[in-house]
């Protein structure tokens, strides 16, 4: 029970911090991703590089709500548990991808003598990059890890099921917008883009804050396997 305990709260607390990281390395991402002559400009090396480093904790803690969950939700569904880990970690690696090529920009910036004009075009090119990753995995990858975990905590009622339903819901629909977005439906700085995420946003925090100030159920009344345990015990 303490080990579970234990494990419920990492993972809890790795959720959070990919939240706060995330935010904040976008706020301070600013100056890069809305500056199109940022790389010829004064620029903001240290607050990117800072933004950079918080992406990287990001991706480890990513990664790291999924290997903590493994040892619990593999006891319930071994499959999807190592789709979720594969899924998590994906979404990590679409993320590192990203953070290189805005770091790319900050080296491009430095470099004196260079041609102004074909910097420009290549820190465009580089902050393109950045905006597909950015949709690519917080969004498409994001979106199906969401459902695989939620599907997996609603059939284990591991947590509660309105939570587990927010997931559910969150998932599809974040798949949705991110298509509509690929396809140019609408922007994904845009209030459908802002809004499609928050399902999404609302599980991760009923999830995390869940795990850590309860910690998984132990009992679930009503699923068939803990039926099947119940009878056979009155059986015998």
């Amino acid at each position: 029970m303490t080990s579970t305990r234990g494990t419920a709260r990492i993972a809890g607390a790795c959720f959070l911090i990919t939240h706060v990281t995330s935010v904040a390395a976008l706020v301070l991402y600013a100056p890069v991703l809305n500056q199109p002559g940022y790389v010829i400009g004064g620029g903001a090396d240290t607050r990117v590089l800072v933004g950079g480093w918080l992406e990287v904790v990001l991706t480890l803690a990513i990664v790291g709500t999924a290997v903590a969950l493994y040892p619990v939700t593999r006891r319930h569904n071994q499959g999807l548990a190592i789709g979720y880990v594969g899924l998590r970690t994906l979404e990590a690696a679409v993320i590192a991808i990203g953070i290189v090529s805005l770091l790319a920009v900050v080296t491009l910036r430095q470099q004196a003598g260079a041609d102004a004009a074909a910097l420009v075009g290549v820190g465009k090119a580089l902050v393109a990059v950045h905006n597909w990753t950015f949709l690519l995995g917080p969004n498409f990858v994001c979106a199906a890890d969401t459902l695989v975990l939620a599907w997996l905590m609603w059939r284990s009622r591991l947590i509660p099921r309105f939570i587990a339903g927010l997931g559910l819901v969150g998932g599809p629909l974040l798949f949705v917008s991110a298509t509509a977005i690929l396809f140019g439906a609408f922007q994904q700085v845009s209030l459908p883009g802002a809004v499609a995420p928050l399902p999404v946003f609302a599980w991760e925090l009923g999830l995390a804050f869940f795990l850590i100030l309860k910690g998984f159920r132990t009992t679930a009344p009503d699923r068939p396997e803990t039926l099947l345990l119940t009878q056979a015990a009155a059986a015998a």
